[in-house]
């Protein structure tokens, strides 16, 4: 029989190679923590895998956190599941039971420990290597993590481990061996850290603490030598006088590798840690003494697996398992979602009334900005809805009186004429401009600058009477004074008032010479001559040589990186992002991956802050 635990920081990771990744594992059980994952999220390839069964514990408070699963071949399926360790959440038979006592816990800490997902429990039949048939509950946990930050995380922590023991040690005494494996989120000894901080003061740890009372064994000192090494194997290696703990459950890789280092199981890949093995052992099995002594043939580390920022760990056993026929309720495939039922198209649908337009409530209209209209706060909840569209995709004629109210925006709907382009980014004419039926593109009759007497009129063959009409076609001055598809918004906004003044006296002068022109060139689309307008075009301007230096000036890129003082290599930029008084400052390091002070691979201690500003 062979389990396996494995951390794998996100089920959704996997993309849909769920089966291929358990099969590479070859596991009877395989249990995985951190599968941030809720009920809603799961879908049916994750949760039904063929070949397997499975087993979900969710975090009810928090969407992509926590969560464990359990999946066990169709030859090692349990008789018995259930999900959390207080059985506040079993709400169908084929439960394990044994709570053992918690009169320590309120029923709101109860309920609070299992909310987060954090263990599922399955109960096997196995046959003994002695011919027997016994039984064996597997307790699959992702123990909290106790933030620094937050005192209570750490207080939260602890009574997780006391309920954990207390729950393993009632079903150890119902006569069933008992496997508890997971992520404990705690180094049990300086050896299965990569850099203990003060090794004095190292297993003053309350985690550490717990696990000296958990777990049965003698200290890191009292083991004189690897078994591996010596080649002395002790029959009964659990049995020797207890050291630091005289628990009941027995670490099962530090039985068969007692003292052997650089031995991590997790590692931080922000920093690359992995590649020079900077990290700690924080996943364990866990395993009853009798059955360590009787049926553990071995426990090893997969450092070799990747795609997770934990490695797995693994059990071998000599006895075997025994698979029941019928799954147990908690499994994936008594979910309604997942039983194979058939369900009725009507629960996908709902029935819309066509043609009526409702109201919408102010609570839902509240949240967006106050300088939107009825008609655009309808669009923005409801894109899409309660458009009218024509065969070109543009809006007809609405009744509501949003589209009326924004005069000087919108295309007089009763010409049935399309307005230009240009009319978009024109300024709003004067009422000037209005009465002297002339519209100067560019500038409004307003400006001082230019003139509308009795001797500067021009030819203009429309008539601006409202300001929508004079929006649909360009007067032969836009046509005249358009750029070049080439002139850049820059250049037009150069030419400025004294390039019109120019174009003003040039064609006064040339109007008598253009008189002789037919009215069909006055009419034209604006490539010939209208009679006294000279087709005036905008000089080619050289783009601005300071323009680059501009942009470079308000879009800074990254300061160069310097060199780090021991490699002589370019450094990596980095932010800081824990609050602070530091919180978004940048600094360089080495771009090494972070490893022992001893290694000359590893990153250095270069360490440089950005200054002001670069």
């Amino acid at each position: 029989m062979r389990i396996v635990t494995w951390n794998i920081n996100g089920i959704r990771t996997f993309k849909g190679k769920v089966k291929q990744i358990l099969d590479s594992l070859a596991a009877d059980i395989i249990c995985v923590q951190e599968t941030k994952v809720t009920r809603d999220l799961l879908d049916e390839r994750t949760a039904i895998v063929e070949g397997y069964s499975s087993y979900f514990s969710f975090c009810r408070g928090r969407s992509g956190y926590s969560g464990v699963a359990t999946f066990c071949r169709d030859s090692a399926t349990p008789f018995a599941a259930e999900e959390g360790l207080t059985g506040l959440l079993t709400s169908q038979g084929g439960a394990v039971g044994s709570y053992g006592n918690r009169e320590d816990f309120s029923d709101e800490e109860l309920q609070s420990l299992d909310n987060e997902g954090r263990a599922v429990i399955t109960q096997h039949k196995i046959r003994s290597s002695g011919g027997g048939e016994e039984t064996l509950a597997v307790i699959n946990v992702y123990c909290p993590r106790a933030d620094p930050e937050k005192p209570e995380r750490k207080l939260f922590k602890l009574r997780f481990y006391q309920l954990l023991q207390i729950r393993a040690e009632a079903i150890l005494e119902t006569g069933s061996h008992v496997i508890v494996l997971g992520d404990v989120n705690t180094s049990h000894r300086s050896i299965d850290h990569c850099d203990p901080d003060d090794p004095e003061r190292f297993d003053e740890n309350p985690g550490r603490k717990w696990l000296n009372e958990f777990l049965f064994g003698s200290s890191e000192g009292e083991e004189k030598a690897d078994e591996e090494e010596t080649g002395v194997v002790q029959e009964t290696k659990s049995q020797r006088p207890a050291g630091a703990g005289g628990g009941k459950f027995v670490d099962t890789f530090r039985y068969f590798h007692p003292s052997r280092t650089h031995a991590f199981t997790c590692w931080l890949t922000l920093t690359g840690a992995r590649q020079t093995n900077y990290g700690t052992r924080i996943d364990y099995i866990f395993a009853n003494r009798k059955l360590v002594d009787s049926e553990f043939l071995d426990s090893k580390i997969l450092p070799e697996v990747e795609g997770s920022d934990h490695c797995p760990v693994q059990g071998e056993l000599r006895c075997i398992c025994l698979g029941d026929p019928k799954c147990p309720p908690l499994c994936t495939k008594h979910m309604p979602e997942f039983a194979g039922r058939q369900q009725k198209l009507s629960r996908f649908l709902v029935k819309v009334e066509h043609g009526e337009r409702k109201e919408l409530p102010k609570d839902v209209t509240s949240f967006l900005p106050g300088s939107q209209e009825s008609g655009e706060i309808r669009e923005n909840i409801r894109p899409g809805k309660d458009l009218n569209l024509g065969k070109r995709g543009q809006l007809a004629n609405s009744s509501t009186s949003s589209s009326k109210s924004k005069k000087g925006k919108t295309v007089n709907s009763k010409t049935g004429q399309r307005g230009s382009l240009l009319a978009f980014f024109k300024p709003k004419p004067s009422e000037e401009a209005k009465n002297k039926d002339l519209v100067i593109f560019g500038k409004t009759t307003g400006d001082d600058t230019c003139q509308t007497g009795p001797q500067q009129r021009f030819f203009t063959p429309f008539k601006s009477q409202t300001t929508s009409e004079s929006f649909q076609e360009p007067t032969l001055l836009e046509r005249s004074f358009k750029p070049q598809s080439n002139s850049t918004a820059e250049t037009q906004k150069d030419l400025g008032t004294t390039t019109f003044q120019t174009a003003v006296q040039e064609s006064q002068s040339s109007a008598d010479s253009s008189q002789e022109d037919g009215p069909e060139q006055a009419m034209g689309d604006g490539s010939k001559e209208a009679p006294g307008v000279k087709d005036i075009r905008p000089p080619q301007l050289p783009e601005s040589e300071g323009s680059a230096g501009f942009w470079k000036s308000v879009l800074r890129g990254p300061p160069p990186p310097p060199n780090c003082k021991a490699h002589g290599e370019p450094c990596v930029l980095r932010t800081v992002k824990k609050a602070g008084p530091n919180f978004g400052k940048r600094f360089f390091v080495c771009a090494r991956p972070q490893g022992h002070a001893s290694n000359p691979e590893a990153r250095c201690n270069f360490f440089m802050w950005v200054g002001k500003g670069k």
